[in-house]
């Protein structure tokens, strides 16, 4: 059985930093893949970068891609840091010990600038060279738009690795900057697609308040329901699309921002108790939808439905309660290395299978034509 040292590499949409992942990875016999966790680190972005980033949808093209490749070397060097600390990890079923002094190479999603599918356009900056170059090591990016020029969405990504990490939880939910889900259905298919904006709508406005984010859901618990805002929110034309449908910052600045800023004359509290009761219903309508299990009398045995909650906004735990109540799910308790690094965690995954010419991105979630493997490979 062989095994993979990997560093995955994620930063999200509401920039919060960037996440550092060093796993051991192995497949068993079942299919099924097993890790151990190595090292963890988030680095926090120094302010110029973080503004530039925040910034990007707005540059010309030639300072997008002198961000792109600044941003490359900015990986890079912390790669470099990252892949010569000591490992720190539990040795268990992946195999942790043995393995050599350097990771095999790193898996990088790079950091999303525009998103939008369906003009065949996705940009996630990083320049993998630079990358390479300054890390010393091998380094797999670039994931999406091999998907994208297949016709799909080039997201999610991350459902293949719930599929091959996860398959028994009845839904992952991923609470980042947008929350988004994923499920086999009654016919064993995977199912996966963007629910609503999440972090970055909460981070926004926490903002406000002089936080970079509502600790524990501390403010929106405190706050009082704005009806007509969610029921404006509720009537977005996003929920009424049929999946494989994905959402990106255009989407929270174009359409999603607009309508709570004629709110603000309300409290921040206010604010954020109406949108993380609109994010816990729509994810909870969405739960309750699903179709994951047969119909009774064919075979299939009753089991009780379970999710698993990761992402940032897993740790706000108003909003974790809100959508136990919504879905009507018993949240399953994770530990809180899988609730912060399980998208660099897939990514890392997503880089071996690419590395083993295995796809890595499923049409059922995407809408491509076929099955592909996504991801550019740079040698040092």
């Amino acid at each position: 059985m062989k095994r993979y040292d990997v560093i995955g590499v994620m930063s999200g949409t509401s920039l919060d930093g960037l996440d550092l992942l060093r796993v051991a990875l192995a497949c068993g016999r079942n299919g099924r893949w097993r890790y151990a966790f190595l090292r963890a680190e988030t680095l926090s972005y120094p302010k110029a970068l973080r503004q530039r980033l925040a910034e990007a949808v707005n540059m010309s093209g030639l300072q997008l891609a002198q961000l792109h490749v600044d941003y490359g070397h900015f990986v890079g060097k912390a790669l470099r840091r990252f892949a010569a600390m000591p490992l720190a990890g539990t040795a268990s079923g992946a195999g942790a010990k043995s393995l050599p002094a350097a990771p095999d190479f790193a898996a990088v999603h790079g950091h999303t600038v525009f998103h939008q599918p369906e003009k065949g356009l996705t940009l996630q900056i990083g320049d993998g060279a630079a990358m390479a170059a300054e890390s010393g090591l091998t380094i797999v990016n670039d994931f999406r738009t091999t998907d994208v020029a297949l016709g799909g969405q080039g997201a999610p990504l991350v459902p293949i690795g719930d599929e091959l990490l996860f398959g028994d939880y009845t839904f992952c939910l991923n609470l980042g900057g947008i929350a988004n889900i994923s499920y086999r259905n009654r016919k064993g298919v995977r199912e996966a697609f963007d629910i609503s904006v999440c972090n970055m709508a909460l981070n926004h406005y926490a903002s406000r308040a002089g936080l970079a984010y509502d600790k524990d859901g501390r403010l929106a618990r405190k706050g009082t329901l704005i009806p007509s805002l969610l029921e404006e929110l509720e009537a977005l034309p996003y929920y009424a699309q049929k999946p494989p449908k994905t959402l990106g910052f255009e989407n929270f600045k174009d359409e999603f921002l607009p309508i709570v800023k004629t709110y603000e004359k309300y409290s921040t509290e206010d604010i954020l108790h109406t949108l993380v009761e609109h994010i816990a219903r729509r994810i909870g309508q969405v739960c309750r939808q699903a179709r994951v299990f047969h119909e009774a009398g064919d075979g299939e045995a009753a089991r009780t439905p379970s999710i698993l909650m990761t992402g940032g906004g897993a740790l706000n735990t108003y909003l974790a309660e809100r959508i136990a109540a919504w879905s009507g799910l018993a949240v399953a308790p994770v530990d809180k290395t899988l609730i912060a690094y399980k998208e660099a965690l897939i990514f890392a995954l997503l880089g071996v299978l690419r590395m083993e010419g295995r796809p890595n991105c499923l049409k059922s979630v995407t809408g491509a034509r076929h099955d592909n493997i996504g991801g550019a490979v740079y040698l040092n």
